[in-house]
């Protein structure tokens, strides 16, 4: 007599599923067929071991790297080479050449359910016409989800300011090379360091995200609603003063019934900007001490209106406020009324695989720009005509003929109008 042990049970159940499963494919085979019949005991379940190494994923899936690089020659059928723009790109102009405009890597991820980091540092940074290529960090910001859907989140950092459509597109979706001047004036590079609160459902999360992916040059997600604090010197500039400005923004992309995009919004910000002593000519006047220990009054406002280009397109913005400014009769800083914006019209036509977006862009701005020498004093008219042609995801180009008549005014030159045309070329290269 055999006498089978209880703990082997198993195993004799799995020779026999073997057994069973090895005759059945063997009369397969035959020209006669033989029924086979296979027991119904299960064999015994492997114990699975959950272990923290299991569930750990390596750096590499969870944080992604990806980049661009811009390079730049505007000299072509120049008419005037004393017609330059800093707040623009430093080299245009005299002595102007071949130039890398950006050059950027870009880190982001989720390191959690609930924590999303995004870093990006720029190689090709110009502090001056001079100085070329130095590494400067742009964003450094970490999103906190509030709820599992992230329709709820708290940025802390440095990162772009909610204000204006233009100013929140990245420099790699937008289809001029420079960003106007009336709303770029507003934040010089456009960021700061602050803490923001971003809403928007789901649905539209995901429609911010369609406009990007479509190549209908989106501004990506910034909320529906945007609320939040910052330091007001801006980028990569420590905090003057002991006042932090405020900002607000609301933009709803609605999708009509034929599938269009159009996306309207407002937005504004207030507090005080301090004219640091490196910025201010010997002999300029910071006005009353107020403005000396306060800093100066700066205060905007902004209307947006967003036509997706499908295949026809506008974008139009336009800002009032008032802030710090040059004022040449008295040979001081004040605060003054400011105004201006742009219109832009674009046509999207696919071409194959490829993308082409004639544009015309006209824009008008009056005011000071707080980040330069002595808060110099603008007059800008400028008219450019050009277009975007997308060869393939990693390589686009684009020419533009730019018409200018630009007015600046601050105590090494009290009245420097000059006006011109040239035509400019980019090639950037998507990594």
């Amino acid at each position: 007599m055999v006498i089978i042990k209880k703990s082997g049970i198993a195993a004799l159940a799995t020779a026999i599923l073997s057994l069973g499963a090895f005759t059945y494919a063997k009369a397969q085979t035959d020209t006669t067929i033989t029924q086979t019949v296979i027991p119904t005991v299960a064999p015994a379940p492997l114990e699975v071991k959950h272990t923290d190494a299991a569930k750990k994923k390596a750096w590499y899936e969870i944080l992604s790297i990806r980049g661009y690089a811009q390079i730049r020659y505007n000299r072509l059928l120049e008419t005037n080479p004393d017609l330059k723009c800093d707040q623009c790109d430093k080299s245009i102009g005299e002595n102007g050449g071949l130039f890398i405009r950006r050059a950027r890597l870009i880190f982001s991820g989720n390191v959690h359910d609930r924590v999303f980091i995004y870093i990006q540092p720029d190689l090709a940074s110009s502090p001056s016409s001079s100085t070329l290529n130095f590494l400067q960090l742009r964003d450094a910001y970490f999103d906190v989800s509030l709820d599992a859907a992230k329709e709820y989140r708290v940025r802390i950092g440095q990162s772009k300011i909610p204000y204006g459509f233009e100013n929140l597109q990245s420099s790699s979706n937008r289809i001029p090379l420079d960003r106007n001047d009336a709303i770029n004036s507003a934040i010089a590079n456009e960021r700061d360091l602050g803490v923001f609160f971003y809403y928007a459902p789901a649905k539209i999360r995901s429609r911010f995200e369609e406009l990007t992916s479509l190549g209908l040059k989106g501004s990506g997600d910034y909320g529906v609603l945007g609320l939040g604090i910052y330091n007001g010197q801006t980028a990569n500039k420590p905090e003057a003063n002991d006042n932090l400005h405020a900002v607000a923004r609301v933009s709803y992309p609605f999708k009509l019934m034929n599938g269009q995009f159009i996306e309207p919004g407002i937005q504004a910000y207030t507090g005080k900007y301090t004219v640091t002593p490196d910025q201010v000519s010997s002999g300029v006047s910071l006005g009353d001490e107020t403005n000396i220990s306060e800093g100066f009054t700066d205060q905007r406002i902004a209307a947006t209106l967003v036509v997706y280009p499908q295949p026809f397109g506008i974008q139009a913005e336009y800002n009032v406020g008032r802030g710090p400014e040059y004022d040449p009769e008295s040979n001081s800083i004040m605060v003054k009324p400011l105004h201006g914006g742009y219109v832009q019209a674009m046509y999207r036509k696919e071409v194959g695989n490829q993308v082409v977006m004639p544009f015309v862009r006209v824009q008008h701005y009056e005011g000071g720009k707080k980040h330069e020498r002595d808060a110099a004093s603008h007059t800008v008219y400028e008219t450019e005509i050009g277009a975007e042609w997308l060869l393939f995801k990693n390589l686009e180009l684009t020419a533009l003929y730019s018409i200018g008549d630009r007015t600046v005014r601050n105590a090494s030159n009290p009245l420097n109008r000059q006006h011109g045309n040239r035509l400019r070329l980019q090639a950037q290269f998507n990594f």
